[in-house]
């Protein structure tokens, strides 16, 4: 049976300035410069090496050498011998090595994240972290085991068809040359370990009687997958997915379905890094990406802008979001970097096919922001790439996000089955007003067309404020001024298939100096540590969590104010909100998500936000003139282009 052994201690790591270091994976070497602004972080080759013992395998066994990540491109030797290389910093790959072992070895893994015209990405507004920075491991198999060799798969392939109350799960099964006469037994289990159906074959249907739906956030039910590979009666080989049974379709008139009712995507976006860890991130903060995602109310996730780590796909199964995956494909088209698009591709669809949670693959996103340059090798690409999707998974439709420069009838917006728009109106651009107008438009012109946000948002500072916040003017009230209005925009716009919010976290972005925090986008609902909730949180959490009740009184941050009647806002899920200052009732509103009372100040301000049993409160200060601090200073303020 096939087993791993990580290989994540006693690595060394030579960079730029030849020192050679002790480091554990996952491992980035960007994980300060990448993030503190000047678009100066170091991207060229640099060199892992680690000494290590040959895992135990028996004479009929292989031993694949198993990558998780390592951006961008690899070159990987084992006993001065190349025994693969790879392009592409978002996949799985790996290789057999068998016969290169030796009781010690010597692992060297040159990693180059440097500029060139061949791989994605190359132009973007996130930083491009360099580094082994998923996990290494050996994997050990049987002589005959299920096809390890075809874009980093597993072997096994599964689609699912619902009959009324029952289910058809058809399940496709690849070995390897020496396996081709070996027996493959196909098992599906409930939740519960019992068994449901099975059969045997390399190309089965299982039925399913009574079927449990993975129903989306109410009910993310898995079953369990299991193809066993038997030699003579033997199991030599086996691999287990979750499986989850669902139906969902898009419509141009009221968006998304699950399941055969309507289901509104409402969203986020999300990148992998950590502030001082880069994108060389652990399980626990993975978790805790899910946990904070949860708490706002979002159903639906986009994973940008490129393929994310298994670990987190699985736990969008299990949760139950929606997800929109992606293939770096991004802002301007290289001259040759054709075949790596579609190699990323066919990798994101081959090491992903299996989730349920999974609805779209994305092909590409603002191709069109550097302008007319190879327009024409561009608009033959994207139509290679739809048409490849298709042929590999005709279950789910493909999407691309557009630039806002790229008008509604550009051809490359036309190509998929699915389209969104990254718009920043009312940030980028002014008037928020523009946002109604332009999808009104955009439905009236193309009917027949799915149309989503694919991305909006505005830049936050909670350290930054104004009593007349504007475009502009990074401020924390802006940031909520600018969310209050979209959110009661989509709702005037219910034939959209999602909007996703960008981002769900401050991330990193190098090229960046806005808000007086060079290196960083800070569009997000929460602090790229994650230790600092946005008043704008709370106002998504308002309208999108239905379970958790509670209230929030925003603006504690702004606590010195030199206006004498301002407006204090408060956040609720609830149908009632009364405020106090100082243990006076302000007043009691009725309504929905958002409510705000006029407060004249007294020197000190106590405030209490009470809805229902909950309770929420904090302390501003009535000064004759705010502090400096509160205001970007001048200069503060360039985009990543």
């Amino acid at each position: 049976m096939r087993h791993v052994v990580k290989i994540d201690k006693n690595w060394y790591f030579t960079g730029f300035d030849g020192a050679r270091t002790s480091v554990q994976l996952p491992h980035t070497w960007n994980a300060k410069d990448g993030q503190d602004g000047g678009n100066d972080y170091k991207r060229g080759t640099c060199v892992y090496d680690v000494e290590v013992a040959c895992p135990e395998y028996k004479e009929n066994e292989r031993v694949y050498l198993q990558f998780h990540g390592v951006n961008s491109s690899a070159e990987v030797i084992l006993n001065d011998t190349v025994v693969c290389t790879h392009d592409g910093g978002y996949s799985t790959f790996r290789c057999d090595v068998t016969d290169v072992l030796k009781e010690t070895n010597a692992l060297t893994v040159k990693v180059d994240n440097s500029v060139n015209d061949r791989i994605y990405p190359q132009k973007a507004d996130f930083t491009f972290y360099g580094g082994i920075y998923r996990d290494v491991d050996f994997l050990v198999v049987s002589d005959e085991h299920f096809d390890l060799d075809y874009y980093g798969g597993n072997g096994v392939v599964y689609t699912t068809e619902v009959k009324g109350k029952d289910a058809d799960v058809h399940v496709l099964s690849y070995v390897n040359e020496k396996a081709e006469n070996c027996v493959v037994k196909v098992e599906l289990l409930d939740s519960e370990n019992h068994l449901v159906a099975s059969s045997e074959g390399k190309d089965v249907t299982l039925h399913i009687e009574n079927v449990h739906l993975w129903d989306g956030l109410e009910d993310p039910y898995l079953y369990q997958l299991k193809a066993t590979l038997l030699k003579e009666g033997t199991v030599v080989d086996e691999v287990s997915l979750q499986c989850g049974v669902r139906t969902f379709y898009f419509s141009p008139e009221d968006g998304f379905h699950l399941n055969g009712r309507s289901y509104p995507l409402h969203g986020v976006s999300r990148h992998q890094d950590f502030k001082g860890i880069g994108n060389a991130i652990s399980k626990e903060n993975h978790d805790l990406d899910m946990e904070l995602i949860k708490e706002v109310g979002a159903n639906t996730i986009r994973l940008a802008h490129y393929q994310h780590d298994q670990y987190y796909y699985d736990l969008c199964d299990r949760e139950g979001m929606i997800v929109w995956a992606e293939i770096p494909y991004i802002s301007e088209h290289l001259a040759h970097g054709n075949e790596n698009t579609i190699s990323q591709m066919k990798e994101l669809i081959v090491q992903n096919h299996h989730h349920p949670s999974i609805v779209t693959w994305g092909v590409s996103n603002e191709i069109t922001i550097s302008g007319a340059r190879y327009r024409k090798q561009m608009l033959e690409n994207h139509h290679v790439l739809n048409d490849l999707v298709h042929e590999m998974d005709p279950t789910r439709p493909t999407t691309l996000a557009c630039y806002a420069m790229c008008h509604p009838f550009h051809p490359v917006s036309k190509i998929t089955d699915l389209v969104g728009w990254n718009l920043y109106l009312g940030w980028y651009v002014p008037g928020l007003f523009l946002n109604d107008l332009w999808i009104s438009f955009y439905h009236w012109m193309y009917p027949k067309r799915c149309l989503c946000y694919s991305e909006y948002g505005a830049e936050g500072m909670p350290n930054l404020h104004s009593r007349k916040p504007k475009r502009g003017d990074n401020s924390e009230e802006y940031h909520s001024k600018y969310h209050e209005f979209m959110l009661e925009c989509f709702k005037r716009h219910p034939y959209m298939w999602a909007h996703y919010y960008w981002n769900m976290f401050d991330f990193a972005a190098d090229a960046r100096n806005q808000g007086g925090e060079p290196g960083m986008n800070h569009k997000g609902l929460i602090s790229f540590d994650r230790k600092t909730k946005k008043d704008a949180f709370y106002l998504y959490k308002a309208y999108w969590n239905k379970k958790e009740e509670f209230v929030y009184l925003a603006g504690k941050r702004y606590e010195k104010r030199s206006e004498a009647q301002p407006t204090i806002t408060v956040y609720s899920n609830l149908n009632e909100v009364s405020l106090y200052n100082n243990g006076k009732l302000i007043g009691t509103q009725k309504g929905e998500h958002v409510f705000k009372f006029k407060v004249t100040l007294e020197a000190e301000n106590h405030l209490v936000a009470k809805a229902g049993t909950y309770s929420d409160e904090g302390v501003i200060y009535k000064v004759d003139k705010e502090p400096s601090e509160y205001r970007l200073a001048k200069g503060d303020s360039s985009n990543w282009m």
